[in-house]
């Protein structure tokens, strides 16, 4: 098992090849908590994740055995970027298996760093089965995404950078997928402090880790999708599981809506960009999944690297779960001037339209009426609620559309 020394000789193995990321107080975040809350913002490394600590780690430490044979390994992006850029830099060739759903910004970086792709399977676990059939058919060197030592201890050089750089340190919270991240990270704080409790934070659609604490024989299904595509690890690491159970104190889960709050919250206050997975974390604080009043807390944000295109989804969502934009379906009469007096309800209460349907052969709409869905952007759900009741107050039967 990994041990707080292999910690610290990662450390130096490392060197200054990978960033020591900033570890920054959020004063809105820490006043939701209730306690200081610092952000350790690895979706500022080379490759836009922390993932290359660990592929560093591991590459740094290959047999010249190892090093003659071309690398392999299965990646959801992020892993992949950190081996590709290190090979690279190395010398090394690497070939590396991406689920076919993987954001197309990954892909291109990882090619734009030098290694081959193979994009094969609908999810993570599918691609990592095949680049372990084609490794030991072609005899090359697989680096693991989460389940070596080596990759372990790089990834908890985060944990002693946190130590330094965050007085009083009491909580620290880590997303989870195949829990590489947060036993580096559990094994390097309890064995300095082991007063620090750790709480690690999975999406509910994948709850791998999760599932496994618990003891379920089931893992979560191969067809489960969450927009933390980074942590959707369908079974985790033997070498991981251990560690989590005897160094991690809890583990919670945080939907898509909560991971999309998540994401538009670190945008609009932090001004930083974080993928689903790397904002897990601060979704789990930002609806109280983690109890921290009061206590010295660091969230890690672990990656951003996120396609543009669902960025934009999730700030829609994002914004949905905050009630900045609302959608309601309201009967209407069908003549001259009824939207009219319709839309100076709306106006009245300082919310503005963005879009509108109309439906009159559907949606149950009576003879010599319509049915129009309104979606509109508001300040907030109490906003929101005021203008749900002056339209009720003036006769219109609204429903939410969720």
């Amino acid at each position: 098992m990994v041990t707080l020394k292999d910690i610290h000789d990662a450390k130096a193995r490392i060197g200054t090849a990978v960033r020591i990321s900033p570890a920054v107080q959020s004063h809105v975040l820490s006043s939701i908590a209730g306690s200081p809350v610092f952000l350790k913002l690895e979706n500022l490394q080379r490759t836009g994740s922390f993932k290359e600590r660990g592929a560093l780690n591991k590459l740094a430490s290959l047999s010249a055995e190892e090093r003659r044979q071309d690398l392999v390994t299965a990646s959801a992006g992020n892993h992949a970027q950190g081996v590709a850029y290190h090979a690279g830099l190395m010398g090394l060739k690497a070939k590396i298996w991406m689920p076919l759903t993987t954001p197309l910004a990954k892909v291109e970086a990882t090619r734009r760093h030098g290694a081959e792709v193979v994009l094969y399977g609908t999810n993570y676990d599918k691609a990592y089965d095949a680049a372990v059939e084609y490794a030991h058919e072609a005899r090359c060197t697989f680096v693991h995404p989460f389940d070596d030592d080596q990759v372990i201890a790089g990834q908890g050089t985060i944990a002693l950078e946190l130590l330094e750089q965050v007085a009083q340190l009491e909580f620290v919270i880590v997303p989870v997928g195949g829990g590489g991240l947060i036993s580096g990270i559990a094994v390097a704080l309890k064995g300095m402090n082991p007063a620090l409790r750790v709480i690690g934070v999975q999406s509910s659609a994948v709850p791998s880790m999760v599932s496994a604490i618990a003891g379920a024989h089931q893992a979560p299904s191969l067809d489960a999708l969450t927009i933390a595509d980074g942590i959707a690890v369908r079974r985790v690491g033997s070498r991981t599981l251990p560690l989590v159970k005897e160094y991690v104190d809890d583990l919670v889960t945080v939907d898509e809506e909560e991971i999309a709050n998540a994401v538009l919250f670190l945008l609009e206050q932090e001004k930083t960009i974080a993928e689903g997975a790397g904002a897990v974390a601060v979704g789990a604080v930002l609806h109280h999944k983690v109890q921290t009043y009061g206590k010295v807390t660091a969230v890690v944000v672990s990656g951003g690297n996120i396609d543009v295109t669902l960025l934009a989804r999730m700030i829609e969502r994002g914004l949905v779960k905050d009630g900045r934009l609302v959608r309601l379906r309201i009967p209407l009469p069908d003549h001259p001037g009824a939207l009219h007096q319709l839309t100076k309800v709306i106006a009245e209460s300082r919310a503005n339209i963005v879009e509108t349907a109309y439906h009159r052969a559907f949606c149950g709409a009576a003879p010599g009426h319509t049915v129009i869905d309104m979606t509109m952007e508001t300040r907030g759900l109490e906003h929101g609620e005021a203008m749900f009741t002056a339209l009720a107050n003036a006769g219109y039967h609204c429903q939410r559309i969720v």
